[in-house]
């Protein structure tokens, strides 16, 4: 089983949160125990964020929403649950008592996974009586929307139970990397505490602000690290003579005197302060949860532009979401009866900062991306879908006629329609109504002409009869539909 049927999440703080968030949106059910007094409202808002995200992240069709339980007792919230993330407070001892808690409740071929930013799964599994399912499996946040999960075994743990905890993540749009042996904060906190401790001596010995060192990193390498990585980017630095011409170049210079790395500054209350001090400053009167959306916003933007690079394919965390939302795809979100009497409402979404211009308005080729993807809405219901195209065989967008009527702003839900207005064996002829969700009026329409092809001959081919018996009955339904106002338009007609 690769899917994970039930989730139980025990902690609902920063982390644990995110994780709820993150299994509720795959459409998992979701157990949670967290005994602090404010855990309905904190993980209430850190799933509406989530949410918020969501919409912005993709137009895929996300399954229904996992259901979610909060329990009075830790063995409640694990009963019959099939993944159990713990994810307390960093103490040893807790974490210790919490886990063991939670093998002596769960059932036997539950897997168990922990939050832990730098604690050994061998210390944490010893007092369990099947240690052989613990695995540290640590995210970064936000965990809804950032995708690495560091999975990591102890001692005890069976290679059994890795597998299956890779095999896991995919379906919920998450990447596993498994660290080949267990070290103190393993491999993501350990180049971040390098970095973090190198910042600390430049703020502590005033050579910039907080602010400035913030925008050395994300104006810079930053950008860089979130689509490459470290080792492929240096490659790239090396010319056309690679990593080794790199390593000759800049080899030397680890024995300069660049680095307090070998000198731990002293975090004091005077430094403590000044950073305390520089950080609100920067963040401007921003509350947390203005600056998580903020935040969010900008992964997404990241996120999206990446999935639509090299040549459409998706390039690192891109690529991943492109598979994620073809994961989706394949799964059709929640499935809702056809009613041919109308046109056929097809896509909901929000424009996303992503969408938009100086103006704050959808810029114009996202009204294309729009109308494409109900088009492909459409195709699919009639079965023409990845594995159809795959097999060499695809409808070819030959004709496109946009009309802007209205606008469509930051974050306004919109929704698209599609009229089949004609259809034989080899072409069909739609319109589209992009609508505004609230009011229901019309921002924009496009009519467009699509020709069936045999993709390896390179030119137009009858459908073959499974898809004309699934198009041929909407066709005949909108046939008895008045012709949509604008059909035939050309440019520049007088209305």
């Amino acid at each position: 089983m690769t899917k994970i049927n039930k989730a139980a999440c025990i902690g609902g703080g920063v982390i644990g949160g995110g994780w709820i968030a993150r299994f509720l949106l795959a459409g998992i059910d979701v157990d949670v125990y967290d005994p602090h007094p404010e855990a309905t409202r904190i993980v209430g808002e850190v799933l509406a964020n989530a949410e918020k995200a969501y919409a912005m992240l993709t137009g895929a069709p996300l399954p229904p929403r996992g259901r979610l339980t909060f329990r009075d007792t830790l063995e409640a919230a694990v009963d019959g649950a099939d993944w159990i993330q713990e994810s307390v407070p960093e103490r040893l001892d807790l974490k210790r008592k919490v886990l063991t808690q939670i093998d002596a409740a769960a059932r036997s071929d539950a897997l168990i996974g922990s939050s832990t930013s730098g604690l050994l799964p061998t210390d944490l599994q010893r007092d369990m009586r099947h240690p052989e399912r613990l695995f540290v499996a640590h995210p970064y946040n936000p965990v809804y929307l950032l995708p690495l999960v560091e999975i990591v075994g102890g001692e005890k743990t069976s290679a059994a139970t890795i597998q299956a905890a890779m095999k896991r993540l995919p379906p919920i749009g998450m990447k596993g990397v498994h660290i080949a042996k267990e070290i103190e904060a393993f491999v993501g906190d350990r180049l971040l505490e390098a970095l973090w401790r190198e910042a600390l001596w430049l703020i502590k010995d005033d050579i910039c602000t907080v602010e400035t060192l913030d925008d050395v990193i994300r104006y810079s390498f930053g950008l860089r690290w979130a689509q490459m990585g470290l080792f492929q980017t240096y490659r790239i630095a090396g010319g056309e003579a690679g990593m080794r011409h790199f390593l000759a170049q800049f080899g030397p210079a680890l024995q300069w005197n660049w680095t307090k790395l070998m000198d731990v500054v002293d975090l004091d209350d005077a430094l403590v302060e000044k950073i305390g001090q520089q950080s609100d400053e920067q963040a401007d009167g921003l509350s947390i949860r203005e600056l998580e959306r903020i935040r969010d916003e900008n992964l997404v933007g990241i996120l999206q532009s990446l999935k639509g690079s090299h040549g459409g394919k998706g390039w690192g965390a891109g690529k991943l979401l492109k598979e994620f939302e073809q994961h989706l795809w394949a799964g059709g979100g929640a499935k809702q009866a056809l009613d041919l009497t109308k046109p056929l409402r097809l896509i909901d979404t929000k424009v996303s900062p992503a969408w938009v211009d100086y103006n704050g308005h959808m810029t114009e080729h996202r009204y294309l991306q729009v109308f494409g993807d109900t088009s492909d809405a459409l195709l699919r219901l009639i079965g023409v879908d990845l594995a159809y195209v795959e097999r060499g065989h695809s409808y070819y967008t030959v004709e496109t006629h946009i009309r802007h009527i209205g606008e469509a702003r930051l974050g306004q839900a919109i929704h698209s329609t599609c009229q089949i207005v004609g259809a034989d064996e080899k072409r069909l002829h739609v319109f589209h109504a992009l609508h505004d969700s609230a009011s229901g009026d019309i921002i924009a329409t496009a009519e467009q002409m699509l020709l069936h092809v045999d993709a390896k001959a390179g030119k137009a081919a009858a459908a073959p009869e499974e898809v004309l018996s699934k198009l041929e009955p909407i066709a005949a339904a909108h046939a008895a539909l008045a012709m949509p106002e604008g059909a035939g338009r050309h440019v520049g007609q007088k209305r």
